[in-house]
């Protein structure tokens, strides 16, 4: 099972998406309350943040991708800030990444595990209900979590998720980007992967992921340096294993909650079709195509990004 083609030739499974900035980026510049803080669990102490002030409406809470990497490379965009003036928005870090380390001894690093963590935030938050976002490999671990908890889903935005099934996420990077690929290929793997150079290969993995040259380079800008990446090797592989195990495809059917589907058109990291099914395998699902995003749309289309999201979380539920 390969979640990254180039990550795994590098001897690690680093994230569908995700990197770990220096500080707060959403907080900068704006008067939105923000606040962070632990949940305490027996095995992690779960760190989250959440913008925008507690009220009526149903919090969004977003899971990022990876695995392996912490929420922080969601950040560089203003959509958050936006959807937080009508409602909380609250992020946070799986277990063994980001600020939500370290991890007790022996404890898993396994798909069951985060689903555990993410019923653990939202009992600590003390959140009847949720609306989930999730990103990327965030999308598998948010399908899960709505497959084992569905009473607390209220509605459901899969965004360019990676699926049900990791065996059937479709990878474009061969067939797009062959020159890329095939210099990848011909790189000599080191015996043992350094932090270097799994920041080097997260870094060349990232400008494949964008419709346009000029986001690409925006994002970066507002990324900083590449040693900002929060990169955890380690948690990524075993997790990724884990989750290759799994297979939610046939819980989609059962699924009763509203569920909205985002997918880039040009996103060669996970392929509309992957999206597509998943539009076609929940009851009443609805889906949105990014004419001119690829992995980020979020980034790439902003403005698109937070209409189709809001709209969908003010309308009534079915």
């Amino acid at each position: 099972m390969k979640l990254f083609r180039m990550s795994w030739r590098a001897g690690y499974s680093v994230a569908l998406c995700g990197l770990l900035l220096a500080g707060p980026v959403l907080a900068a510049g704006q008067d939105l309350p923000h606040q962070a803080g632990k949940i305490p669990t027996a095995q992690v102490a779960l760190a989250y943040e959440t913008f925008g002030a507690p009220g009526r409406a149903l919090p969004l809470l977003v899971v990022n991708g990876g695995p392996g990497l912490s929420h922080a490379y969601l950040l560089p965009t203003d959509v958050w800030r936006q959807l937080a003036q009508k409602r909380q928005v609250i992020f946070y870090d799986q277990r063994g990444t980001g600020a939500s380390k370290p991890v007790q001894e022996g404890a898993p690093q396994t798909l069951a595990a985060q689903v555990a963590d993410l019923e653990a935030l939202r009992q600590g938050l003390n959140l009847p209900q949720v609306l989930l976002l999730g990103d990327s490999y965030g999308g598998l671990l948010a399908i899960a979590y709505a497959s084992a908890y569905p009473q607390h889903v209220a509605k459901l935005i899969l965004s360019d998720a990676a699926g049900s099934n990791l065996h059937t996420l479709v990878h474009l990077f061969d067939e797009v980007f062959p020159e890329t690929m095939a210099a990848e290929k011909q790189q000599k793997q080191p015996p043992v992967v350094t932090q270097a150079a799994a920041e080097a290969s997260m870094r060349t993995h990232f400008n494949l992921l964008f419709y346009s040259a000029a986001q690409r380079d925006l994002y970066f800008k507002k990324l900083g340096p590449i040693h900002n990446v929060g990169l955890e090797p380690a948690v990524g592989q075993a997790v990724g294993e884990d989750a290759g195990k799994a297979d939610f495809t046939p819980k989609l059917a059962g699924f009763a909650f509203p569920t909205l589907v985002l997918t880039g058109r040009y996103d060669m990291n996970v392929a509309p079709l992957t999206a597509w099914r998943l539009q076609q395998a929940i009851p009443g699902a609805k889906i949105v195509f990014f004419e001119q995003s690829g992995h980020f749309p979020w980034f790439e289309e902003p403005a698109k990004y937070r209409t189709v999201v809001e709209q969908f979380l003010d309308s009534p539920a079915r």
